[in-house]
């Protein structure tokens, strides 16, 4: 069993999230999203911590393995961002999406944030049930707060009330 290292990063690890997130994208679910789609990914810390919003990684040793974000959108309300861990990382044996996501909204109830959103593509199934496993509530993109900033990419919606 991987002794797996849960902490904030900045830009100093962009090239890790980098090589971690675009093959997922890419080639495992075939999501037409580049690197240019995605400028966040070069300035961790100006994207996400500066507005208030934070992003984490998973770390087996040296290795990034998951990643997180949430980017503060005001209005008491936080996106989650750049949720991936590693195809061999994923599942209940290790359990690092739950970590990372305990995180994220420990994190977000300190910040007296109330409502999480989050934007996901059709492909991502397991990601579909395990937002809805952790009390997500599927939406349409209809009822999205007008200040969600979307990704070109999302065409599936969740929203999550915080109980702080």
């Amino acid at each position: 069993m991987a002794n797996i290292v849960y902490r904030p990063i900045g830009d100093q690890f962009s090239d890790d999230v980098i090589q971690l997130i675009l093959p997922i994208q890419q080639i495992e679910f075939g999501v037409a999203v580049t690197l240019e789609d995605q400028p966040d990914l070069k300035t961790i810390e100006a994207f996400y911590c500066q507005s208030g919003g934070n992003f984490w990684g998973a770390f087996d040793g040296d290795t990034l393995v998951g990643t997180i974000a949430l980017v503060s959108i005001g209005h008491q309300a936080g996106a989650i961002r750049k949720m991936f861990v590693k195809k061999e990382f994923r599942g209940k044996e290790f359990g690092i999406a739950q970590q990372l996501l305990e995180k994220l909204l420990t994190y977000s109830e300190e910040q007296g944030i109330k409502d999480i959103y989050l934007g996901t593509v059709e492909q991502l199934k397991a990601a579909q049930r395990f937002y809805e496993k952790n009390h997500f509530t599927l939406i349409p993109k209809a009822d999205l707060p007008a200040y969600f900033p979307l990704m070109s990419a999302d065409n599936v919606f969740y929203h999550l009330r915080l109980k702080n």
